[in-house]
């Protein structure tokens, strides 16, 4: 196959394009690296799409690898024949290929392999040819013999037709054909498994629905239904035009006594070998379809976690709630060192309460606290009253902010989080981490699997191999638009920087421990094992802010310093200027110049030239920052307190397929659905709403005994 050539196709670029993709991929060039610094190549394609274009391309070096393990295997038979061999060559897919090995496949025991133990082939043979004149019962009657097990003449035919059955269950055509009408006509249809017995999937007791409506969250939530063992599903589908596609193709109306036979032969194929196949066969495609589709919505939210708004420069006092055990507390600086920690008791006796207060108030005034951030765990509500209450014993405006906890009890159990926080208890790190994931989402949530981050629903259904590549493929793309400080970034956050992997990471940390801070871009190279392609696909995301050289702080990378040196020269910078590295009219400077001219002169390309510009202009610039702030806040309300038409500002903490939750504050979060996002028809919450997305909603009621919340964004 020509891959170059049949992706431009499927991406819709140049096949140009296509191939240099595949050239640099082929070469160990990592995706980041590709998007961000190879952009004249693939006409500045963005990471997700050549992530995408990766994802593709191997997938079709796999369907060919499988084409010639296919071809090979019917070879070893002797019975590749020409045609075989270019329907071969002519299949698309893996399914496809499946079903033209399907007669060649080793098979167990059979009704068709019994009959055709017993000499029965023969006689499924004739009724095939379709003779006119043909008796087949006569016929029949030849194939009697009571030491193969073929009793009577009516057992010889219903071997012939066994054997002619399963012929048209492995025909590759039939199966082609009968694919589209399933898809366009099967309903999914489930039902309780037990009489009487409720259940949160009561809605599905006496369920059907076409599946080229259905929605992905309902595939997953009957699916668990089933796993559960509360619903029974299948598929339905009217089988005339099944039968009728069947009876085409086998039966050619010269022997009625023939067809009547073969008729029967096609009902049961259809419905003994076929249709059971492609029940399979759909139900797995709408498990993977809904599956793929969720884990593009997690991807999507995760992204939109990490790229929160740090909080720089500010002390936190992180708490990580309990009842029984006590809250965990810790005080972090700005640069996320650990100052003091203490457990309290918010939720216990009275005497407990005010000496937890006391001790939160000696805390907060001795480091000079800025914001306060609670875990949303068990407990949580109870401890954000409480923090309420102390803030308001205080001489100064402090804030707090309610941030997602997931994982930080996997951080605080983790080899990493030991090394990391030696001295601290398992439990008190949780709280570090919960302090720190308000300061720096990305630099914190990075040392944490992504799937224990919790960023959508059925996350346990999918399959694991696939979302865990997906994302951590959002992670590492994240990291990499925003690039990390080489002489501050943990083992972590350096392991998700292009071209690097655990063991140079390791070398760079001790490196820093031996010799000090990086003073530049350059001394990377005297790290062991971090070779000159390591450098190369590293050394663009690594910032030095210490460095001489105001270029080790940008995005751009070294092998492009001395175009950014003459484009500073081209327009006429004086020296004096370019020392003091304060560029912010560039991008004024270059379009009087004119960009194209400027390229030319250069000897780069356009997409280069405006990276370079970018980077100049606002060196150090964090992508993170042109984001709205993250909601602080300073009083608590209670679900109780809710009343209809209250308008209220809330932070989306995760977009599902039917909507959004919403954090108002009130330790349950309200329901948007997607009815209610916007005046205007969208086909996924996501077109309008993010993760972090700070919104005001309208409240249209609230059910305090059942904890549900809904709300609206249509005020």
């Amino acid at each position: 196959m020509d891959y170059a050539k049949e992706l431009a196709k499927q991406f819709e670029i140049k096949e140009e394009y296509a191939a240099n993709i595949i050239s640099l991929l082929d070469d160990g060039n990592t995706i980041p690296f590709i998007a961000r610094y190879r952009k004249e190549l693939h006409g500045s394609m963005d990471d997700q799409l050549i992530r995408a274009f990766s994802e593709k391309l191997e997938y079709l070096r796999s369907l060919d690898k499988r084409r010639e393990e296919i071809r090979a295997l019917i070879a070893t038979q002797e019975k590749l024949t020409s045609e075989v061999g270019a329907a071969l060559d002519r299949a698309q897919t893996l399914s496809e290929l499946e079903d033209i090995y399907r007669p060649f496949r080793p098979k167990r025991k059979t009704r068709a392999s019994v009959a055709k133990e017993r000499g029965l082939e023969p006689l499924a043979l004739l009724l095939l040819r379709q003779e006119k004149g043909f008796s087949p019962a006569k016929a029949a009657e030849g194939f009697v013999s009571a030491e193969k097990g073929v009793d009577t003449a009516a057992d010889a035919l219903q071997g012939a037709m066994d054997i002619i059955a399963e012929q048209l269950s492995d025909s590759a055509e039939i199966r082609k054909q009968l694919r589209p009408i399933a898809r366009r006509g099967a309903c999914l249809t489930a039902s309780a498994a037990k009489e009487g017995e409720d259940s949160v999937y009561a809605m599905y007791y006496d369920y059907t629905e076409p599946i080229k409506k259905i929605a992905g969250h309902r595939v997953l939530a009957v699916n668990r239904g089933e796993k559960e063992g509360f619903l029974k599903v299948s598929l339905t589908l009217d089988e005339q035009e099944p039968l009728r596609v069947i009876g085409r193709l086998i039966d050619r109306r010269t022997n009625p006594l023939c067809s009547d036979l073969l008729q029967q032969a096609a009902a049961d194929a259809y419905r003994r070998l076929i249709f059971p196949s492609l029940e399979r066969e759909l139900r797995s495609e709408l498990t993977e379809t809904a599956a793929e589709n969720a884990m593009k919505v997690f991807a999507t939210n995760l992204k939109q976690l990490l790229m929160q708004p740090p909080v720089k420069g500010k002390t936190v006092l992180g708490l990580d709630p309990g009842y029984r055990t006590g809250c965990k507390v810790a005080v972090v600086d700005g640069t996320g060192k650990v100052l003091d920690t203490a457990v309290i008791y918010p939720t216990h006796s009275e005497r407990k309460i005010a000496e937890s207060k006391q001790t939160l108030l000696r805390l907060i005034q001795k480091h000079r606290v800025d914001i306060i951030s609670i875990g949303n765990g068990t407990a949580s509500k109870e401890t954000e009253m409480f923090t309420a209450e102390v803030l308001h014993e205080l001489d100064r405006k402090v804030y707090y902010m309610v941030v997602s906890e997931a994982g930080a009890s996997v951080y605080s159990a983790s080899k990493l989080a030991a090394a990391e926080l030696p001295e601290l208890d398992l439990t008190l790190r949780s709280a570090v981490s919960i302090a720190r994931r308000l300061q720096d989402p990305l630099a914190e949530l990075v040392k944490i699997e992504p799937k224990a981050i919790g960023v959508g629903q059925y996350q346990h259904d999918m399959p694991q191999k696939r979302l865990g590549e997906t994302l951590d493929g959002v992670v590492e793309d994240c990291v990499n638009s925003v690039g990390a400080d080489l002489n501050t970034a943990s083992e972590a956050l350096l392991s998700r920087v292009s071209g690097l992997n655990a063991a140079v990471c390791k070398n760079i940390v001790a490196y820093r421990e031996e010799n000090g801070s990086f003073h530049s871009r350059a001394e990377l190279k005297k790290v062991p094992k971090l070779g000159p392609k390591a450098f190369e696909q590293c050394a663009g995301f690594l910032r030095v802010p210490e460095s001489r050289n105001p270029l080790d702080n940008t995005g751009v990378h070294p092998e492009s310093y001395q175009s950014a040196k003459q484009l500073l020269t081209l327009v006429e910078y004086s020296e004096k200027e370019i020392k003091s590295a304060k560029f912010a009219d560039l991008p004024a400077r270059v379009r009087a110049k004119g960009e194209k001219r400027l390229a030319e002169q250069i000897g780069v390309g356009l997409p280069t030239l405006g990276d370079i510009v970018k980077e100049l202009s606002k060196p150090g610039r964090d992508p993170r920052d042109e984001l709205p702030a993250p909601l602080l806040r300073s009083d608590v309300l209670g679900i109780k307190d809710l009343k209809e038409g209250m308008v209220l500002k809330g932070t989306v903490r995760n977009v599902i397929d039917f909507g959004a939750f919403i954090d108002i504050g009130v330790h349950q979060d309200g329901l948007v659905h997607i009815s209610q996002i916007c005046d205007r028809y969208i086909r996924h919450p996501s077109e309008v709403l993010k993760v972090g997305d700070v919104v005001t909603v309208k409240v249209l009621s609230s059910d305090p005994n059942k904890k549900r919340i809904s709300l609206t964004l249509r005020l």
